[in-house]
């Protein structure tokens, strides 16, 4: 019933810049916390950032100052302006969100993955 789907990621020297997007889509009757999610090869899946619907933002500190989270409600969208990129940013990022949908009986919450993207810095 809800689709997430990013879109953004690249290939990108040590010091440059991405932006991801997360278009939610579906019978979407309001979206919660989001959030942005990476998992480098052999590693577990880490929160990156994390953003409430009265944008009230969250970052692990690894990324504090460099990665900025935002959304667009009117769109059902999550934003991750990362900058200053560094080699050890590379990661399959992943859009997730607290999604309440409506269906033929009302309403359901639940928890969304979008299917991730890649982002790879070279040094």
């Amino acid at each position: 019933q809800v689709q997430l789907v990013e879109s953004g990621g690249g290939l990108v020297q040590a010091g440059g810049s991405l932006r991801l997007s997360c278009a939610a889509s579906g019978s979407i009757f309001s979206i919660n916390a989001m959030g942005w999610y990476r998992q480098a090869p052999e590693k577990q899946r880490e929160l990156v950032a994390s953003i409430t619907s009265g944008g009230s933002t969250n970052y692990d500190d690894s990324v504090k100052g460099r990665f900025t989270i935002s959304r667009d409600n009117a769109k059902n969208t999550v934003y991750l302006q990362m900058n200053s990129l560094k080699p050890e940013d590379t990661a399959v990022y992943y859009c997730n969100a607290d999604v309440v949908y409506g269906f033929e009986f009302g309403y359901r919450s639940t928890n969304c993955w979008g299917k991730g993207t890649q982002v790879t810095v070279s040094s």
